[in-house]
């Protein structure tokens, strides 16, 4: 499997395609990749005009292009876990990306705020000579211990200015997202610092009601770590964190759509009370594209069956064996979100919550060079990242 380089692929040509980007759907369409980059995009034959010896050319044959998935928010595949170092993150990104999976921030379990720096300044320098990798993700350790889920109890903390800072610094401005319980001392001054420096913080593994969550959004949160996991459920005089992210309109859900962590129906309120909002995740740990067995997720052990994750000791979920394809699946045929909402939500939605809607998420020109193919029964038949074909 070739790895992108942004400087290297040759001119690539896809055509008769049935083009879905941005909320639009285009028969017949083609796209011209150069550099890395989308260069040129049109109609019927126009493609022919641009071809030369070295051009590589994909006949679609009317099956759907849609931009590279975006997985914000992913702990492993193939049996290892992103915390594992380099091979283990080549092996991940190589699962992923056979399903559609472009670009990946990287997600890290709770553990010592030095054991969680010298894991960031490791992403960090992967991400550096990678672009696949977007850079890494603190599920922890400032969560509430009542709604820690699978992280272990032992590590958790509050947030001081000295972990911030430590943090923030062994990143090297590669940290793209860190979760935070908002209702504990010190979250409001951690979320201050973490927005000032440019890291999107997400409300999730939280005790808060829908007050506190939705001034943790007026301070500048923007995600709902995997919405309705890990949190106060809806109640009617209660409406709890995910009610908080619907009513903030600049917030995005996190929804994994598994067939377990949210019932087809939630994934669908999800969609109705956030338009546009909703991105899809994996939350995958290491058993993603592996066999069932016994894991360790961070420091505890998890046993997975049928492909659900649950920690040995109380039964937690603990994250998925999902992949993106698979949750697009489950979203259009289980959930009946119109297709270019569901692509939406695995692509410009993503893209917008990290601040990269200017590059990434779409199929115009300008933007990244990052495609799948997708037969009719919306499974992964060939996909580029960076303009190199990876599947």
């Amino acid at each position: 499997m070739s790895t992108p380089d942004e400087s290297s692929p040759a001119s690539t040509v896809i055509h008769s395609a049935r083009l879905v980007s941005g909320f639009d759907s285009v028969p017949d369409a083609w796209v011209r990749f150069e550099g890395g980059r989308v260069a040129e995009r049109g109609l019927g034959d126009g493609w022919r005009a641009a071809l030369d010896p070295a051009t590589s050319v994909t006949d679609a044959s009317g099956r759907f292009l849609v931009p590279g998935f975006i997985d914000l928010h992913c702990h492993g595949a193939g049996g290892f876990a992103a915390d594992e170092g380099d091979e283990a993150i080549e092996a991940i990104l190589a699962v992923h990306n056979a399903h559609g999976t472009t670009r990946s921030v990287l997600s890290l379990v709770t553990a010592s705020v030095d054991r969680l720096a010298e894991q960031v300044a490791s992403i960090a320098r992967f991400a550096a000579r990678d672009p696949r990798v977007l850079g890494s993700h603190l599920e922890g350790p400032f969560l509430d211990d009542g709604y820690r889920g699978a992280h272990d109890p032992a590590l958790l903390r509050a947030p001081d200015t000295g972990a911030v800072d430590l943090l923030l610094a062994a990143a090297g401005g590669t940290l793209r997202q860190i979760t935070i319980a908002p209702e504990h001392d010190g979250a409001a001054a951690a979320i201050a610092r973490f927005v000032d420096a440019g890291v999107v913080v997400a409300v999730g593994h939280t005790g808060a009601d829908f007050a506190t969550a939705l001034a943790a959004f007026d301070a500048g949160a923007s995600i709902l770590t995997h919405a309705f996991n890990g949190m106060r459920g809806i109640h009617h005089r209660a409406p709890g964190p995910v009610v908080a992210a619907m009513h903030a309109d600049h917030v995005t859900l996190e929804i994994i759509n598994d067939g377990v962590h949210v019932h087809p129906d939630v994934v669908r309120l999800a969609f109705s009370g956030a338009p546009g909002r909703v991105a899809l995740i994996t939350d995958a740990m290491a058993a993603a594209g592996a066999a069932d067995g016994e894991y360790v997720l961070g420091s505890l052990e998890v046993v997975v069956a049928d492909g659900i994750a649950r920690l040995r000791e109380g039964g937690s979920i603990a994250g998925s064996t999902l992949t993106l394809d698979e949750a697009l699946r489950r979203t259009v045929v289980e959930c009946g979100i119109p297709f270019d909402q569901a692509i939406a939500a695995l692509t410009m939605v993503p893209a917008a919550a990290i601040g990269r809607a200017h590059d990434l998420g779409r199929l115009d020109r300008g933007y990244a060079a990052d495609a799948v193919l997708l037969g009719e029964q919306l499974d992964v038949q060939a996909v580029w990242s960076g303009g190199v074909r990876l599947v």
